[in-house]
């Protein structure tokens, strides 16, 4: 149990001692005590003073002595600022609380708790490579999983393949007419890439076909519809939902081409997946539902044959959910995928990790979930996160200006072995270390910059703040853990319990290392991982701050050297595990 759990149930013991108000843990408001103040966490006497009706000196006094006499580890000594009740944890507490972590590996994980949540993320395209959108998308699906898994749930991950319409026909179709008979063995391009190129060919065609109609007298709305290379991809739908074999069999190729440029993606940047679903395998399933909503009443038809649901009633307004000629929507998929996810799983919570521009369509498609009784719909949640922008604007694939992926993660490796070698401390690495290190440090500082912001807000990335080794930064944590383990390598702590009084900047980095359970509880609940980022952070130069000031090896006394290893080594687990919790990895030594 945390502290602030410990003082809040200590302070609920004592009141309902005293006035048998049948007050709970929660009710009590306990925060950490302001720099300016003295004492470690404060108790929020405002609330309380108006059920008691009394004066916040009288009932601050009243309860920090019954504090200060009956929980002392808690409360070794209190004073009282216009209703702040500011509370000294005792040392006693602090020593015993570092005993029982320094070496405990789990220290902070929750056992399972029989809940599962299922994360479904990346959800490309199967026309263009993944670019640095995708990068943000794929870091924070990856996070929440591992910070729900270490929260107690069961955290099976899914992916779902867009792999049919219209965008995948004018890939295939620029092939066709411009790509002679390429593939990825032909040209040494890696099969997304080399698909992604015959999109940004096809709409750099189309352009050119648009404006020579447009030259020769035809409105420009007119042309983009009318441009021969946009017919030849909209007959290729055609053909696609036909069947037709020879479609079928380049659909197949092409694809094939982008799932194994995926793969190598995937595993460079650390993703997984317990199951990728397939659009084209899907999305006949929520055809057949909105057939079964039609008869429950869920959804009407219009004159025209077009399906809908009326949801003004929720504030929102009427949606399509099947055209009229019979052809699926985007949110037709998202109901059959919904169920099914559903079945093969049987999660509490069905978290979606796409972009805050679908925000409308994931309340929508909750609402629909609800009113088809898909199981546990109430538990579908649209983690949204906002776009990522460069210095020099926004990105668009069809004019191929995306950052693509694995160029951003190759530029931060590059980047990352300038900045080491700037630094001239890693003589002694062998070759092998210095690529394992260059990676380690490029990747970890892109993911800490793109996961380092609230997944709410739009954001900006700079690849060379992103990897400064000062400042918050992934490898300014990553040289921290460096730095314990440097001292750890050469002595360990053996297991003593000290009995020194704490000097401030050891409390400092205990106090910082006790919140790490409630942090990762905290980035949970609010399934954003910038709260472990800037934990992390703040521990890092807790530690640099105390490893300054103090001599940690060649310490005062035996005891202290003890009490300080102690120190080191756990907070050396902390940034570990909570750096892990990001997808990063942290380097023995830098």
């Amino acid at each position: 149990m945390s502290i602030v759990s410990l003082i809040q149930q200590a302070v609920a013991e004592e009141l309902n001692g005293l006035y048998t108000l049948g007050i709970q843990p929660s009710d009590i408001q306990v925060t950490e005590t302001k720099p300016e103040f003295e004492g470690d966490y404060t108790v929020v006497l405002f609330g309380l003073i108006k059920k008691l009706k009394m004066s916040p000196d009288a009932l601050g006094n009243e309860l920090g002595k019954r504090l200060h006499d009956n929980h002392p580890r808690l409360a070794s000594a209190f004073n009282l600022i216009k209703g702040f009740l500011n509370l000294s944890v005792g040392d006693e507490y602090w020593r015993q609380f570092l005993i029982e972590q320094f070496n405990n590996d789990s220290y902070g994980r929750k056992p399972l708790s029989g809940k599962k949540a299922l994360i479904e993320y990346s959800s490309p395209n199967t026309n263009k490579p993944l670019h640095l959108g995708h990068l943000r998308n794929n870091f924070l699906g990856w996070s929440i999983a591992e910070i729900f898994h270490f929260n107690g749930y069961e955290t099976p991950k899914t992916c779902i393949a867009n792999d049919r319409g219209i965008h995948i026909c004018k890939s295939m179709i620029a092939w066709q007419q411009f790509g002679n008979g390429a593939t990825p063995e032909s040209t040494g391009i890696k099969g997304d890439h080399l698909v992604g190129d015959f999109y940004v060919l096809f709409g750099a065609e189309h352009k050119k076909q648009v404006r020579e109609l447009v030259g020769s007298g035809m409105p420009e709305a007119l042309a983009e519809k009318e441009a021969p290379i946009m017919k030849a991809a909209q007959q290729m739908l055609v053909d696609w939902e036909a069947g037709d074999p020879e479609v079928i069999d380049l659909w197949k190729k092409m694809n094939g081409w982008v799932y194994q440029g995926f793969d190598a993606t995937y595993k460079k940047i650390g993703s997984d997946f317990d199951k990728i679903y397939y659009e084209s395998e899907v999305y006949l399933l929520g055809k057949k539902m909105v057939e079964e909503g039609i008869k429950k009443g869920v959804f009407f038809k219009k004159e025209d044959g077009s399906v809908w649901i009326d949801l003004t009633q929720e504030g929102l307004d009427e949606k399509i959910v099947q055209r009229k000629d019979g052809t699926a929507v985007y949110i037709t998929q998202d109901i059959g995928l919904a169920a099914l996810k559903q079945e093969d799983f049987g999660a509490d919570l069905n978290i979606y990790v796409v972009g805050n521009e679908q925000d409308y369509h994931f309340k929508v498609l909750k609402l629909i979930a609800q009113k088809l009784d898909i199981k546990d719909a109430e538990g579908i949640h649209h983690l949204s996160y906002g776009m990522v922008e460069l210095p020099s604007g926004k990105m668009k694939t069809r004019e191929g200006t995306v950052v693509d992926a694995d160029e951003i993660v190759a530029e931060m490796e590059k980047i990352a072995e300038q900045k080491t070698q700037e630094l001239g401390k890693v003589k002694d690495f062998t070759e092998q270390e210095l690529t394992s290190l260059y990676a380690t440090i490029g990747l970890g500082a892109l993911k800490f910059f793109l996961l380092r912001v609230d997944p709410k807000k739009k954001m900006l990335f700079n690849p060379e703040e992103s990897i400064d080794f000062q400042g918050f930064t992934g490898p300014f944590i990553q040289y921290t853990y460096a730095r314990t383990r440097s001292i750890l390598r050469k002595e360990k702590p053996v297991g003593e319990k000290t009995t020194d009084p704490l000097l401030p900047a050891e409390k400092k980095l205990v106090i910082e290392l006790e919140r790490f359970g409630e942090t990762i509880e905290k980035a949970g609940a609010e399934m954003d991982p910038s709260i472990i980022a800037g934990y992390v952070f703040t521990l890092a130069q807790a530690f640099n701050s105390f490893a300054a000031e103090l001599r940690i090896l060649t310490a005062e006394t035996p005891e202290k050297k003890e009490l300080r290893l102690q120190l080191a080594q756990l907070t050396a687990y902390v940034i570990k595990t909570g750096m892990n919790l990001l997808g990063i990895g942290v380097p023995e030594k830098m």
